[in-house]
């Protein structure tokens, strides 16, 4: 309903207002499901590996449409993996800050193996910022992310090295996608959008990391 009719509403408003200029609609890394090569890059084909990622496709079809058909000023925004400040525990690297930092003598988490893309939030909004400035280019597909990967295991040892805490693992079934629905490697290559806005990722994993812990410890009352 969200993606798929909450687009489609908006697009419609676009359509109809005397007062529209452009429009960014945010897409996601998890449309073109596990890689089939990497860097992935816009032209990947996208598989729908969950209803999620269905209905994200759905919504990145339904926009482009509106562009060629309508001549709407619009552009999509694929960003891999954000994390920052304020983000759900439903993403792994609060949830691992918030099990490396509580009582529990475990971590609990689902499956190690997958790799992904991780882009700082400042770096997400720098981009759309960039993007928000083009007033000449539209009918685009466009990727955010730091053309760099890791698994989850390799984050877990990375979070855990900084905050000097060794904990045991123990794999949450409920964590645990189903296997066809698991999308197994992201990796971005954001050259397109580098090219076309110079624009360029300010924080790796290791400074993001480190800007976003910080964060965490002095924010715990926000979570």
């Amino acid at each position: 309903n969200t993606n798929v009719i909450g687009t489609y509403n908006i697009l419609e408003s676009a359509k109809n207002s005397k007062k529209f200029e452009s429009l960014i609609v945010t897409s996601t890394s998890e449309i073109y499901g596990s890689a089939k090569y990497t860097p992935i890059d816009e032209k990947h084909p996208i598989q729908g590996q969950s209803p999620y990622s269905a209905s994200k496709i759905g919504a990145d079809q339904l926009a482009l449409s509106y562009f060629l058909s309508y001549g709407l000023n619009l552009n999509v925004i694929r960003p891999f993996n954000t994390y920052g400040p304020r983000q759900s525990f439903r993403a792994i690297i609060p949830t691992i800050i918030k099990q490396a930092l509580g009582d529990s003598k475990f971590f609990q988490l689902g499956n190690l193996k997958p790799k992904r893309d991780f882009t700082y939030i400042e770096d997400t909004c720098s981009a759309y910022l960039k993007l928000l400035k083009n007033k000449k280019t539209f009918g685009e597909v466009y990727n955010i992310g730091n053309n760099t990967n890791v698994s989850n295991n390799e984050l877990l040892n990375l979070i855990s090295k900084k905050l000097n805490i060794s904990k045991k693992i123990k794999i949450d079934s409920k964590r645990i996608r189903p296997n066809l629905s698991e999308v197994k490697e992201l990796l971005c290559d954001n050259s397109k959008f580098i090219k076309k806005f110079n624009w360029k990722p300010r924080y790796d994993l290791n400074e993001g990391l480190n800007k976003y812990i910080s964060w965490f410890k002095n924010n715990k009352d926000e979570y």
